[in-house]
């Protein structure tokens, strides 16, 4: 997406389309003034959607086989939040173990 003459980046287009919401929220602008920034919204969020799945389609985790050979495998969203849920919750019983030390 090309801004102006400039071209845009994931973190510009997302810091945009968030002051673009702001401006929205706050409200005080006319019909023609709010259709635009929401035209321009629609826009930005294609882009950073598109961007989205660009990099979701990039994304590839390291793995061992069982002759520990690394290979690459699919990212799948789902086992990373699920992971990533286990080791919070590990984490929360280790700090109950550590505060339970404390309190002897």
């Amino acid at each position: 997406m090309n801004t102006k003459g400039r071209e845009m980046n994931f973190e510009k287009a997302l810091s945009e389309l968030e002051q673009i919401v702001n401006k929205l929220e706050k409200g005080g602008l006319s019909l023609n003034e709010s259709l635009a920034l929401f035209e321009k919204g629609i826009k930005l969020a294609r882009f950073l959607r598109s961007e989205l799945d660009k990099a979701e389609k990039k994304i590839e985790i390291l793995i061992k086989d069982e002759k520990g050979a690394l290979k690459a495998q699919e990212f799948e969203l789902e086992d990373l939040e699920a992971d990533f849920k286990q080791e919070e919750q590990e984490g929360e019983a280790d700090q109950e173990d550590l505060d339970e030390e404390n309190d002897k």
